[in-house]
């Protein structure tokens, strides 16, 4: 497997002002659509933690990363989405974004008591979007393993918000 650091760092592009003035968006896109870099990184977040139940993909960039480690662990695949998605009865929960707040849900029978669940996502920026996740996680009986994410912007701490929960990155910046 080549550094995967390095990897990451070649195919992600940084897009300023986006969604909005002051925010430097993280845009993973590049990394997609190479088939070669995006096996590389499939692979290695699936290698970060152990077995697991289920593997958590947050709305909507974590779905393309959660489904294939998912897969790639033999593991179930739950999706959390942004309120108002989900076609059955849900938990909520909110939480801050660095630019806003916003409402995610998970079906309350996503998990059976006392699964083991990781979370995955693209970035871990100010970790209220994992910790809400987190939340409702614990909240429909399961239990969080741990975040993978493809990277960690340090500079926005949320590494402090997601509590005593583990997080590994492939990437921190």
């Amino acid at each position: 497997m080549p550094d995967i650091e390095a990897l990451i760092a070649a195919h992600v592009r940084d897009v300023p002002d986006y969604p909005q003035a002051g925010v430097l968006f993280k845009d993973i896109t590049p990394l997609l659509g190479d088939a070669d870099a995006f096996g590389d990184v499939i692979e290695a977040m699936a290698a970060i933690f152990g077995p697991v139940d289920k593997v958590v993909g947050i709305e909507a960039r974590g779905f393309i990363l959660a489904a294939p480690v998912a897969y790639e662990i033999r593991a179930g695949f739950v999706p959390v989405r942004k309120k108002g998605k989900l076609p059955s009865a849900t938990f909520a929960q909110e939480y801050d974004l660095e630019y806003g707040s916003a409402v995610l849900e998970v079906h309350q029978d996503a998990f059976a008591a006392g699964d083991r669940v990781l979370i995955v996502d693209d970035v871990l920026a100010t970790g209220g979007t994992a910790r809400a996740t987190a939340s409702l996680i614990q909240r429909a009986g399961a239990q969080v393993v741990g975040i993978a994410v493809l990277m960690e912007l340090s500079f926005l701490k949320g590494r402090e918000a997601v509590g005593d929960l583990e997080v590994r990155s492939l990437l921190t910046v």
